[in-house]
Parts: structure tokens; C-alpha cells; sequence
């Protein structure tokens, strides 16, 4: 059987670097029979317009002639039997227009995924993937070549309004989450986009900052992630950021797009710019920035221009054009694929829930407030956003959908009797508003976006009627942000003063009727809950659901499903513990501004990353900050041991495997988390006290059930960038493995040594910044 498995592997193996070489020599030979017009507009998007707009700027086509409501095409030569491929938004669901040509009978819905975050928090790259396998099969069914997506960029600042769409402040996650999605994705034979290549962590002035940060830190923490991706996925493309960094477009950036994407780290697809990304399109076919999107004629123009004139060397042109090609080859639209349009959205929806389910996070559950009790039948719930479930975020990770469950519909689906008085309070209110603020497009919300509905103020009047005729209350927090705009600390990272009022009136009435309170977060990012936390008897942690959302919170509160998410990121005591509270989003210089994309000014800024490595836990376990919850914390509702943690060997030689012993010792079923962390020693670099290196979550462990987890430690794990040789350095002493349930409950500690200090890889020394960033210190 061994040998037989083998045999297949070398073959598939064989196949694929057949079909590659295939694929590389069918492009070279058609780039030759091309003319110089053709290669330009080749690597040249096909334009772009969104359904209802007016095209913007001097570009040409649009992107409704094969799906309406995609990001964008590129261009056909059927003379040469090239077709125009589609490529669609975004991370969180296929988002496409609902309808066609004003056909109101015929729809076309996606799915709503669970945000990024939430997918994190499930810490389960098997589960992951199996969503990405769904969601890459509705992707093949809508007729798209390559979904913009999944975005990987560090979760830096807890104000960055594109947070939901993001994995974890943890490069290691956020690169293993992305692997896993991508996998799933692309074994429908449809591609992906990794983005936003790099240092993409703020929407403010996004198009014209410039980020200036240390090439440790880039390396360790802001490329670690894309490069885990790449590795263990190999994405058809990888998308090009908005950002300079250390001076230098992104997109227009040799040593980040070829030096290290390339030739360090052997990504073998295409890149492609974000829409409208860079600004000097020869500077980006030189760095290897193969696709302009949504593309421009100006730009067809300057690249043919600069070929006559002895600025583009037309070898390189050739080398973009191919690997244009070589996705063109491997797309559904080159092998006439006849999609449906039919997407089973049944089964998908299911698949959504379950997803939803793994990743909702426990943060507070004092005397078994959760589950609910079985006597626990009339149910009152709290806030606007108990009403109205937010599915997920704004912007092109936004998603067009045929239904959202809300918090209310999801209880009442389960059986709890939702209080009708209070119900049609808030319905109202809501119905209210919103025929005040109609709903706006996507364009209008980029553009002029609305505040978001205030909370409805409950008087203590309706709470105390409510109180006497229910049996527990539920309290629904929402929030909600993304593309073009970052967050703000009033009333939205702090909850707004009426809502304080509500979680602090409810309770107090409530609980003087000993009677308990539940607050549910459906929310995209971290949010302040250190002033407010010790008041309600339990909190969880929905983030961004996905449409099924309000299924999925309830099956969590009625003990349906066991809670077995924990936190990716960490959620501070106060904004201003944030490691980069004072440099985030940094500083303009309007005295610069140019005029922007539709008609907003385009003002040059520039960010420091002054914290440089120590970013999310890494800062606050080094600089024993406490927060309110740690990385990788969540509860659940049974106990779990951790025992008999074993190292291969005491002396590192090439690798190490550890072992530890998992047991649900409580009285119900579930899963837990197993994360492992690794102490370095810091005698040449100073390293944070411990780093994740390992995670992985258990089987369903019946009460008194046991597993063993098995982790391997490479020397890529021990090892840190040095600046000064470029390299990758483990240093010799003593290594700690920490086994944990979150980076500051450590459960079981094993040391090993290494001998002499070890270089582990030698990289190129690129992408210095242009200016001293000091030590970071506290």
C-alpha cells in the first residue's frame, strides 16, 4: 500500500511539473507570435465599471460582460484563442451582482463565509480548508477564474477598518489559515490572490503612505505570513499592496516582487497590482508586477512607449506577458468550462454554520451562565444588533447574499420564545431609521459613508416590565467597518455611552431578580471591554458569522454546539496599551496632496513601525502588559488537562518532535486548542519571550477521552532574521517549549539545547529603510 501511495505521488508530482513546463513553453511560443500592442494590452487590465456607475477615469471595456458585478477582466485575442478571464471579490464570499439586466426573477447569490478572523479563531486548518473547497466550487460555478483573496495582513492595530478580513496579529496562523483556505479553494481549478503584498495594515491614506519598517520586522512579522502561504499553498497570484514601503511602491518594488517572492521563496504564478495600484506602470513590469488591474489605456501606452524608446527592455515585457498566460492556461475560462450558475447554496449555507460554530469564542462564562439552562424558555434580547446580524464586513470584502439569520430568528428557530413587546420595540426603531438613511451602494458607502444606526435607548421603565416576564437577557453588541476608512476610538473601539447604559441597567435589573445576563459581540475587530466585562455573567464572541449567524450564535448559547474558539488576537485592557497606539495611522503632509481617485485628494503620509517585532502578544507578554484577554484564550464548556509532554531528544539535531497529552476532564463533549510556544535564547537579538511555533486543535473528546498531539520543531522555528548578515540565525543555549491554552496560560514546559549557534538560510539583503528605526523599548 505504502509503495502504491508513492507511486501516485511521483506521478501527480510528475504531472504537475509536466503541465507547468507544458504551459511555460505553449506561453513563450505564443508571446512570440504576439505584436508589441498586444503584449502591452495582455498585461494590461480589460478596465473597469461598477454596475450603475459612470466609467471612472480614461479607462476602457468593463466588467459586466461575462459576470456582472466582478472586479474586473482581462483581455481576449480569440485570434489566438486566448479568452478574457474574470476575476471577483473577495475574502469573504463571491461578490457579484445579485441580478442581471433588471431580471428580478433570476438570482445570483453567494455565500456569506465567516469573516477571516473568526476562521482564525477556529485555529482548525482541516475545517478551513473544507470551507475553501465549498467556497472554491461556488467560485467554478459563477463562472470566475481567481477570487481576490484571502487577505493575510497583520492585524498591527485594532483600528484598521479592513481587520475582519484579516487572520490574526500572529504571522503564523495568518499563513497556515491562508494555506489551508487557498488549497480548498484552488482544488476546484480556479485560482487565487494573496493580498495585500506588504505591509498593508491601515486604510487611512492607504494609496500614498509610506510604511517605514525595519527589514527584521518585515521579515519576522509582516512577509513570515505570506511566505508560510506561498510555500505550502503556491496561490495562482499574489496581489500587490497600495503602500510604499521604505520608499518604494509595493508594486513597483524589484527585490520584494522577484528577490524574495521569486527567487527566495519560489512562488511560480503571476502578480497582479490592486485596482488602480502604483503609479509608474514601466517601473511595474520591471519589478515583476506581471498584471495591471483594472487597467487603463494610458497605461497600455507608456508600457509600448517605453519599449520604442529603449526604456523596457522587451524581453522583460515577454517574461510578464508569459506568466499572464500561463494562469490564462490553467483557468476555467481557457478550458471552456460551462459553469452553471447554480452554486448548491443549500449545502453551502450549512457548511457556513458549521464554520461559524468552530470559531465563536467563549470569553466570559461565570457560574455556568451558558448554556442555557433547559428551563430557560422566554428569552429577552437586547440592542439593535439582536435584530440585525452583520454578517460580515463593508468594502470588496462585502458580500451579496439572498438572507442573513438574525440573533432573534436564530433563538426562535431553536425554540426559546424571543419577547415580542421588546421585539417590536427595536423593529421599529430600526425600521424607523432606516427609512430615514436609505440603503447605499457600495460606491455611495465608499464614498460618503453614514454613520452607523445609533443604539436605541432602552428607559430602566421597559427593562424592569421586560425583566418580569423573561428568564434571561441577552444583550447584542454590533460593529461593523472596512475599505477606505479606518476606525475610530468613540463609540465604535469604545462602546458608545448608551450602550454602557444598556449592559449596566439590564444587569443590574436583571440580576436583582437573580436572573443572568448574556452579552453576544458581533463584531469585526477587537473592541474596548475591560470598563464593562465584570457586569454581565457571560459573554461570547460571534465576530462577523456569516449569513447563518444567528444559527450559530444559539447553537453555541443552548449547549447545541461546544464553544472551541480562541482568540487570534489579543484584546488590550486600553487602546493606549497598543504597541503602535501612538504611531498608528501616522502623518500626513497635505502641503503634497495631489487630486485622487474620484475626486478625493491624494495626500502623502508616511507610518513608522516602531515596535518593530513586538507586535500583538509578542509586546505584551515581553513588557508584561496584561490584557483583558490573551492570544489564544477561550473557554469552553467542559475542562481539559494537559499532561506528559515529551521531547524527542534533549540536544536540537535538525528536528524535534513534542508530543503532549490532551484529556477532557469535564462532563460534556468538546474540542480544544493546543498551542505551542517556543522561548528562545537572546544573547546577539533580542527575541520576544516566547513566539507561537505549533498549533492544532482535537478531535470532539467525549468526558474522560484523551489525545495525543505530536508537533515537529524545524530550525526555521528556532531561528530569527539578522540585519547584519542577512540570515537566518538560531542562537546557541537553552530552548524552552511552552504548551498552552493561550500565550499566558502555559501548561506544560520542556527544555532542549542547542549546541552552537546554526545559520539557517542566507537571504538577500533588501528593502532597507532609508532612516534609522531605533530599538523598540516600552
Amino acid at each position: 500500500m505504502k509503495k502504491t501511495f508513492a507511486c501516485i505521488l511521483v506521478v501527480l508530482s510528475c504531472s504537475y511539473v509536466s503541465a507547468q513546463i507544458n504551459n511555460a513553453a505553449r506561453a513563450k511560443e505564443i508571446v512570440g507570435k504576439m505584436t508589441l500592442e498586444q503584449k502591452a494590452e495582455l498585461v494590461v487590465g480589460n478596465g473597469f465599471r461598477m454596475p450603475g456607475m459612470k466609467p471612472q477615469g480614461p479607462t476602457i471595456g468593463q466588467t459586466q460582460d461575462k459576470v456582472p458585478g466582478a472586479a474586473g477582466t482581462t483581455h481576449a485575442f480569440p485570434s489566438l484563442n486566448i479568452p478574457s478571464m474574470v476575476l471577483s471579490d473577495g475574502p469573504a464570499g463571491v461578490r457579484i451582482s445579485p441580478y442581471r439586466n433588471g431580471d428580478s426573477t433570476r438570482s445570483y447569490f453567494a455565500t456569506a463565509w465567516p469573516v477571516a478572523t473568526l476562521l482564525a479563531s477556529s485555529w482548525d486548518t482541516t475545517l478551513v480548508k473544507k470551507m475553501g473547497v465549498a467556497f472554491g466550487s461556488e467560485i467554478h460555478d459563477y463562472g470566475i477564474d481567481v477570487i481576490l483573496g484571502p487577505a493575510l495582513n497583520i492585524q498591527r492595530n485594532p483600528l484598521n477598518g479592513r481587520n475582519f478580513e484579516y487572520f490574526s496579529e500572529d504571522p503564523y496562523v495568518a499563513g497556515n489559515m491562508t494555506a489551508a483556505l487557498v488549497n480548498g479553494i484552488q482544488s476546484n481549478h480556479v485560482g487565487t490572490s494573496i493580498k495585500h503584498f506588504v505591509a498593508n495594515n491601515q486604510e487611512t491614506n492607504r494609496n500614498t503612505v509610506n510604511t517605514i519598517v525595519s527589514e527584521r520586522a518585515l521579515r519576522e512579522i509582516y512577509l513570515k505570513g505570506f511566505e508560510i502561504a506561498v510555500k505550502k499553498s503556491q496561490p495562482w497570484t499574489v496581489m500587490s499592496s497600495y503602500n510604499l514601503v521604505n520608499g518604494t511602491y509595493t508594486s513597483q518594488e524589484y527585490d520584494l516582487l522577484t528577490t524574495i517572492l521569486r527567487k527566495e521563496w519560489g512562488f511560480k504564478g503571476m502578480v497582479m497590482t490592486d485596482w488602480f495600484g502604483g503609479k509608474d506602470p514601466v517601473a511595474q513590469m520591471k519589478a515583476g508586477n506581471d498584471l495591471l488591474m483594472p487597467g487603463t489605456p494610458a497605461q497600455t501606452k507608456e508600457i509600448v512607449d517605453a519599449v520604442k524608446d529603449g526604456k523596457l527592455d522587451e524581453n522583460v515585457l515577454d517574461r510578464n506577458a508569459e506568466r499572464v498566460l500561463e494562469l490564462v492556461f490553467k483557468s476555467p475560462a481557457y478550458h471552456h468550462y460551462k459553469y452553471s450558475d447554480k452554486p448548491d447554496l443549500k449545502r453551502n449555507a450549512e457548511i457556513s454554520r458549521t464554520v461559524a460554530d468552530d470559531g465563536m469564542i467563549l470569553l466570559k462564562n461565570n457560574n455556568k451562565a451558558l448554556p442555557l439552562s433547559k428551563g430557560t424558555h422566554n428569552v429577552a434580547l437586547f440592542g439593535i444588533n439582536g435584530y440585525e446580524l452583520i454578517a460580515g464586513g463593508t468594502g470588496s470584502g462585502s458580500v451579496n447574499k439572498a438572507y442573513s439569520v438574525a440573533l432573534d430568528q436564530g433563538l426562535s428557530n431553536a425554540g426559546y420564545k424571543v419577547n415580542a413587546d421588546l421585539k417590536n420595540v427595536y423593529t421599529n426603531y430600526i425600521n424607523d431609521e432606516n427609512a430615514k438613511n436609505p440603503k447605499q451602494t457600495m460606491m455611495e458607502q465608499f464614498m460618503h459613508p453614514r454613520p452607523p444606526m445609533g443604539e436605541y435607548v432602552a428607559d430602566k421603565d421597559l427593562i424592569n416590565k421586560t425583566a418580569s416576564n423573561t428568564d434571561v437577557a441577552i444583550i447584542s453588541i454590533g460593529r461593523n467597518a472596512g475599505e477606505g476608512r479606518d476606525r475610530k476610538l468613540e463609540d465604535d473601539y469604545n462602546l458608545s455611552d448608551t450602550e454602557q447604559a444598556l449592559i449596566k441597567n439590564v444587569t443590574d435589573i436583571y440580576h436583582a431578580q437573580n436572573k443572568k445576563v448574556i452579552v453576544v459581540l458581533n463584531i469585526g475587530g477587537v473592541i474596548e471591554v475591560a470598563s464593562w466585562r465584570d457586569q454581565p455573567d457571560a459573554i461570547l464572541l460571534a465576530w462577523q458569522p456569516g449569513l447563518e449567524g444567528g444559527n450559530a450564535i444559539t447553537d453555541l448559547l443552548s449547549g447545541k454546539v461546544n464553544p472551541s474558539g480562541k482568540l487570534a488576537v489579543t484584546f488590550p485592557v486600553k487602546y493606549e496599551d497598543v504597541p503602535s497606539a501612538k504611531s498608528f495611522p501616522g502623518k500626513e503632509f497635505p502641503e503634497k496632496a495631489t487630486p485622487g481617485m474620484f475626486g478625493r485628494p491624494s495626500i502623502p503620509a508616511e507610518v513608522t513601525y516602531d515596535e518593530g517585532i513586538y507586535v500583538g502578544y509578542r509586546y505584551y507578554n515581553t513588557f508584561n502588559v496584561k490584557p483583558a484577554y490573551a492570544f489564544g484564550y477561550g473557554l469552553s464548556y467542559t475542562n481539559f488537562s494537559y499532561s506528559n509532554l515529551k521531547l524527542s531528544s534533549p540536544v536540537f539535531n535538525g528536528k524535534i518532535n513534542a508530543t503532549v497529552t490532551i484529556k477532557n476532564t469535564g462532563s460534556a463533549a468538546g474540542k480544544d486548542v493546543v498551542e505551542l510556544y517556543l522561548s528562545a535564547p537572546s544573547k546577539e537579538m533580542k527575541k520576544p519571550s516566547e513566539e507561537l511555533k505549533g498549533f492544532a486543535k482535537t478531535n470532539l473528546l467525549k468526558p474522560g477521552q484523551s489525545q495525543t498531539i505530536t508537533f515537529t520543531i524545524t530550525p526555521k522555528d528556532l531561528s530569527s532574521f539578522d540585519t547584519k548578515s542577512a540570515s537566518w540565525i538560531a542562537e546557541a543555549g537553552k530552548y524552552t517549549v511552552k504548551i498552552g491554552a493561550s500565550s499566558t496560560d502555559i501548561k506544560q514546559k520542556a527544555d532542549f539545547q542547542l549546541k552552537k549557534d546554526l545559520m539557517v538560510e542566507k537571504d538577500e539583503n533588501v528593502l532597507k529603510p532609508q532612516v534609522v528605526i531605533p530599538d523598540f523599548t516600552k
